[in-house]
């Protein structure tokens, strides 16, 4: 089992990993249609959208946080 005090890198590390899926497997059919090649291509979007995404949560979601810590009360 990995220690809990990892949970502030796995969470975003997990979300991300099917986010970027989810979005770029959108995005490639979108913009390319159900080819042959459909699910390589998407894979290589995945990878490239997840290495961005990922350092992008890290940076994001404290600012997300104290947002949200803004706009609601408590």
């Amino acid at each position: 089992m990995i220690p809990a005090r990892y949970g502030v890198l796995l969470f975003p590390l997990v979300m991300t990993f099917f986010m970027a899926g989810v979005v770029s497997a959108l995005l490639t059919l979108v913009n390319l249609g159900l080819r042959p090649d459909f699910l390589l291509l998407w894979l290589a979007n995945w990878v490239l959208a997840w290495c961005f995404a990922f350092p992008a949560a890290l940076l994001a979601i404290p600012v997300a946080r104290r947002i949200v810590g803004w706009l609601t009360a408590g």
